[in-house]
């Protein structure tokens, strides 16, 4: 996918979707159900706007409701209003369901607010641009390429705008990413966050020398099945653990969503089990690793900090998940280029709404 040449919004920036939301006079209706949208209804009451209806794809509209209001299916929605603005409340990288969301977009006013995964607290509007422009330029300037630098700018502009074309315009596909990595050098890897084994099966596929695998995964239904997929493997050495990466060893609270949503919380709640768990400092492991993916809800940061010594001392390629935090796209880039300039940063993003699946790759 050819990459928009775009720069930085203005500064200071002076109205962003949350504005043009606020005083919208046309119903707003949100797409879809479950925890994406209870954070957008939230959201939206703190910019005073009531949505007037929920819907869901035609198909799938069961006679269910959500927050006291009745699912309606899009057919109904278009029926009962002749002009509308839709929300997105859910996340996919499904081809069909992009495709879908393209033609919605030609149509209609279709926003795909960026909502935070990890830390709800930090919203990416306008506040939160014009207080950190200083250090989002920091992080633009940092980046090895243009490439990076189109991606990075059309992201930030995704985000303020909540409009889909700035993420049609920034994605790479699986191989363009791996493309950047010192594949053939790759044979000692670290994967933090492994989740079910699913980048340990990208790995297999895109290391042709690699020899061995340290798993690190805290949710504990999740590790099972991690465990399920390790069992099948034979050609590589394989260590794994139950346990979360982090900047030093000792415990915390951990909330299990058994999905890619699990995290370490110092607060309660009652959406997900909250457990004690082992958190781990990668550079007590001792490990001379030629490459680490870091994927860890928003704990990315800590899990690098326990990570420095490691990564000073043995050079590994990396790649560092940059979007579960509203800071995270400048933050990361910052700390490495400050911790580890020798590193050269690339950025890349896989196809999927809203704009998940952000990764840093830096490599000497």
């Amino acid at each position: 996918m050819p990459y928009l040449k775009t720069t930085l919004p203005e500064y200071p920036l002076m109205q962003d979707m949350w504005d043009a939301i606020a005083n919208e006079s046309r119903p707003v209706v949100i797409y879809g159900m479950g925890n994406g949208a209870d954070k957008l209804f939230d959201r939206l009451a703190t910019v005073g706007v009531a949505p007037a209806d929920i819907f869901a794809s035609d198909g799938f509209v069961r006679g269910h409701s959500f927050r006291g209001m009745r699912v309606k299916s899009f057919s109904e929605i278009k029926e009962t209003y002749s002009d509308f603005v839709i929300l997105l409340s859910f996340a996919s990288n499904r081809e069909e369901v992009l495709g879908m969301l393209t033609d919605i977009d030609k149509n209609y006013d279709l926003y795909i607010p960026d909502m935070p995964v990890a830390d709800a607290t930090e919203y990416f509007d306008k506040e939160f641009y014009n207080a950190h422009y200083s250090e989002i330029c920091d992080a633009y300037n940092s980046l090895a390429d243009e490439t990076s630098r189109s991606a990075f700018a059309s992201i930030i502009r995704y985000k303020l705008s909540g409009k889909m074309s700035y993420l049609e315009g920034c994605y790479s596909t699986l191989d363009e990413l791996y493309s950047l990595l010192p594949s053939e050098k790759i044979r000692s890897v670290i994967d933090v966050g492994a989740y079910n084994g699913d980048t340990l099966r990208q790995m297999r596929n895109y290391f042709p020398h690699l020899e061995s695998a340290t798993l690190i995964e805290p949710d504990a239904k999740t590790y099972k099945r991690l465990l399920k997929y390790t069992d099948t493997v034979a050609d590589i050495e394989i260590t794994t653990l139950n346990a979360a990466a982090f900047s030093e060893s000792g415990t915390a609270s951990f909330q299990s969503s058994s999905n890619r949503n699990s995290s370490i919380s110092s607060t309660a709640s009652f959406e997900n089990k909250t457990t004690e768990i082992p958190l781990v400092a990668v550079d007590e492991l001792s490990l001379s690793p030629d490459y680490i993916k870091y994927d860890v809800e928003g704990a990315e940061q800590e899990a690098l900090i326990g990570t420095k010594s490691t990564i000073t001392r043995h050079a590994p390629a990396l790649l560092i998940s940059l979007y579960h935090r509203s800071r995270d796209i400048f933050e990361l880039v910052i700390y490495m280029k400050r911790i580890h300039p020798e590193y050269k940063l690339h950025l890349r993003r896989l196809r999927c709404v809203p704009a998940w699946e952000i990764d840093l790759i830096a490599t000497t």
